[in-house]
Parts: structure tokens; sequence; C-alpha cells
């Protein structure tokens, strides 16, 4: 295993003991992490806002919403095959300040194109981030019981970020205006760069031949045109631009897995999908964000447009849960390692199916308190599962392949959480249009309502019913994702 102090090329004889170094360094790593999964949520909050100052439309606020995430999936696998063989902490600072400069941007767009596009450029800044920071912790913790510890804090700021953003944002939108959710990166990352270059190690894998270029361009022609189809169908329909496209994305997908089998380095190694724990990870990965991501962004505007709560009061409701998630993340390793991952998958997908369903207690009028438990309980599960799904990842290769194992499990997050906005919030979306003669959003539907108080209570309902339906459907990728843990990781014992 590689020595975290060399530098361009890596040697044998890693200290088994984690040095003061170490720590520091993983706590450089976690604000970028903490920033980037951040940033797919923090936007939940100030989009009422934002839609009053931008006025975009139904298509675009989703666009807002979703090409940070659609960019993070379709360039993840790429760039940790590339922090493999330029330098982890090369690729890290670079993402940094591509992130930020986007960041700068995405607050003082003046239009929802611009906002869109400064959007696009955030993706791609923190496409480079996320691999890089979890497989340079292989780095600086080479013994595997202190190394799950620093995964499990890692994981508890990745999984936790995408709850705080909400409770930030509410924070910043109590004092400032909309664009304050992007311009708090900005500090953050300046530390990032003042103590990074002293206390990563740089790592780079000398035995790793050049980039297949070819296969990033189908890995990016695969990913993104399936994602965009199945937006597209879930919005407006099935029609002949989803099917078209979403045929290109299948076509490339096609072609990139031939071109992987015949490749000695792939860009996306294939025999990973053979082990069992490493196939329910990245499943179980998909199934938690795309329920997550679901549960957050309907959440947040129950407690807004419904409740009638401003931006601070609901983002402090989501207390509770982020609490929950940071808490057994930093725990999920050692629980996995106690009572195997079998065990450890089943129950955290349970917990947060059974926490998604108890939201079905939430009304127009009360159940507050079925969102509060809810959410907590759900909390639980998914620090416990994303913890796992980490750990899995890292340990299932050598360390000069780690960015690349990395960079397929953080896809599978960024996928699963795109997919959840993409089809969770249509269907809500779907069911809520269907209630009456509303606007494309209930936010929208409040304001041009005009003081009916008539029309804005049955609104209210009919929103309350689509996020019902949506929470449910969430519920039962889980279960589904939990009977397949424990079938296949059986099978395979």
């Amino acid at each position: 295993m590689a020595d975290a102090r060399a530098v361009p090329t890596m040697s044998a004889g890693p200290e088994p003991v984690a040095s003061r170094r170490a720590w520091l360094g993983l706590a450089v790593l976690l604000l970028p992490v903490l920033l980037v999964s951040m940033d797919v949520s923090v936007l939940f909050l100030a989009l009422p806002r934002l839609t009053v100052d931008l006025d975009p439309s139904a298509g675009q606020q989703l666009w807002i919403l979703d090409i940070y995430g659609f960019l993070l999936a379709g360039l993840l696998i790429t760039m940790g095959n590339l922090g493999d063989r330029i330098g982890r902490r090369t690729i890290l600072l670079a993402g940094a300040a591509i992130f930020g400069i986007a960041s700068v941007l995405a607050a003082f767009a003046p239009s929802a194109g611009l906002l869109i596009a400064a959007r696009a450029l955030m993706g791609i800044g923190g496409a480079t981030l996320l691999p890089s920071s979890l497989a340079l912790i292989s780095s600086l913790f080479p013994d595997a019981r202190t190394r799950a510890t620093a995964i499990g804090i890692w994981t508890g700021f990745f999984a936790g970020g995408s709850v705080v953003g909400p409770i930030i944002g509410g924070v910043l939108l109590h004092h400032f205006w909309w664009g304050s959710v992007f311009l708090i990166n900005i500090p953050v990352l300046l530390i990032l760069f003042a103590f990074g270059p002293f206390v990563l190690p740089e790592h780079r894998a000398g035995v790793l031949g050049p980039l297949d270029l070819p296969s990033v361009a189908l890995s990016i022609g695969g990913i993104l045109p399936v994602v965009y189809s199945i937006k597209h169908a879930a919005t407006t329909g099935i029609d002949a631009e989803a099917i078209a496209i979403g045929l290109i994305g299948v076509v490339s997908s096609i072609a990139f897995i031939r071109r992987q089998r015949q490749l000695e380095e792939p860009l996306l190694d294939l025999e990973l999908f053979t082990k069992a724990r490493f196939s329910v990870a990245v499943g179980s990965s998909s199934a938690g964000m795309m329920s997550l991501a679901g549960l957050s962004y309907l959440s947040s505007i129950y407690l807004q447009s419904v409740t009638g709560r401003d931006p601070l009061a609901a983002a402090l409701l989501g207390i509770p849960m982020a609490i929950a998630v940071f808490v057994c993340s930093v725990g999920g390793s050692g629980a996995g390692h106690r009572f195997g991952a079998r065990a450890t998958f089943v129950f955290a997908l349970s917990a947060a199916a059974v926490g998604n369903l108890l939201l079905l207690g939430v009304g127009v009028h009360g159940g507050l308190w079925a969102y509060l438990v809810g959410s907590t309980i759900a909390g639980v599960g998914y620090g416990l599962a994303f913890t796992l799904v980490s750990d899995v990842a890292v340990s299932s290769v050598p360390a000069e392949r780690a960015g690349s194992a990395v960079g397929i499990s953080e896809t599978s997050f960024e996928l699963g959480n795109a997919m959840g906005l993409a089809l969770l919030g249509s269907l809500a979306a779907l069911i809520f249009r269907s209630g009456g003669d509303y606007q494309d959003t209930l936010g929208e539907t409040i304001q041009k309502a005009h003081g009916d108080t008539a029309l804005i209570e049955s609104a209210r309902e009919s929103f309350v019913y689509g996020m019902h339906a949506a929470v449910t459907a969430g519920a039962m990728v889980l279960v589904a994702m939990a009977l397949s843990a424990w079938f296949a990781l059986r099978a395979r014992r």
C-alpha cells in the first residue's frame, strides 16, 4: 500500500498509526465534501424566492435543481480515474477553484439561464472534489480500522451535507438574498487553499497508463442522455424526444461497457460488480439518495408553502434528521464490521423506508409530529447505509485504483439524487396538477390566487396528496433494495 506522505509516485511502508497530520488532513478534506453535498439541497428553501426574482419556467426550475447533480453523476467516474493518474491533491485543488468561480457566478446570476449555466459549472468542479477527497483517505490512513473511522466521519459530512444544506440556507435567507447560499462557499474554499497543499499528500499512481478518452466520451454520452430522457418523460410524458435521447444513452452505455471489457486498464472496472457487497452498496446508495432527495425537496416546500413557515423556521425543523444522519454515519462502518454488511444494509434501508412512510401522517393542518419522527428515523437508516457504501468502495480495490472505485460509488449517489428530484418530484407535481386548475407549482398557485382562500386550501391539499404518493414510492424502492441485499448477500455467503 502507498505511503501517505509520498508525492509523485508512491512507495511501500506506510505508517500503521494515523498521525496528527493525517487527522488535520481529514479535517481539510471535509470542507469540499460538505460544500458539494450541501449544494445539492441548498436551493430547496431558496427556490420560492428565486422564483420571484428570476421568474423561471417550471422546466427551468427543475434544471436549476437537476443540472448540478446530473453533471456530477456524468463526470465522477472520469474525474476519479483522472485523479489516480495526475494526482489526487492536484485535481482536488483545481476542482475547488472551478467550484469557487462558479459559486460567484451563480450568486449574481441575472437570469434563470445563466444560473443554470453556473450550476452546471459547479457540477463539473464538484465532480473533481468528491472522488479525490475520499480516495485520499486511503493514503492518509493506511490502517484499516482507523480508515473505517475516517470514512465514517467523511460520510457523515457527505450525507449530512444534503440535510444541513436547507438549514444553512434557511439561516442565510432569513438575513440575505438567495444568492448568499452560493457565496458561503467562498470562505470555506479559501481555507482549503490555505491548508490543503501542506497537509494533504499527493497520490499519483505511476503504474496506470493514460486515460482512455473514447471511454470518457462514451461514459458521459451514456449517463447524461439516459438521465435527461427519464427526466423529460417524467415531466412531459413519453414522446419522440424522450425515446430518441434515451436510445442514444443506451447505445453509448452498451458501447462503453463493451470497450471496458477490451481494455487492460478500463475506466470502469466491471469485475467490481461481480462482488455482491459492491453491487449491493451501489444499489443501496442509489435507492437511498433517490428517496432522500424526494423527501428533502418535498418536505421543504411543504413546511414553507403549506404550513406557512419562513425559511429559517422550516430549516430548524430539519435539525433532528441532520443529527441522526451525522451520528449514524460516524458509527456506520463499525456497525457493518460488527453485524455484517447484510444485516446492516437490510436494517438501514428498512429504517429509511419506515421513516418515509411515517410522513403519510402529515396533513395540511396537522401532523408535524409525523414529519419530525419520520425524518429522524429515516436519517438513522440513511446514515448507516451511506457510510457502509463508502467503506465498501474504498476497501474493494488497491490504493492506486481507489479514485476510480470511489467514482463509481459517488456516481450512484449523485445519480440517485438526480433521479429522486426528477422522478419523485415529477410524480408529486403530476398528482398536484391533476387535483384542480392550478399553476405548475404550489408557490405559483398561491402567489397568483390573489387571496382566494378556497383555491389556496385546495391547492395545499393536492400538494400533500402528491407528497404522500412520492414518499410512498421512495419507501417502496428502499424496501425492494433491502430485499435484494438480504437475498444477494446470503446467496454469496
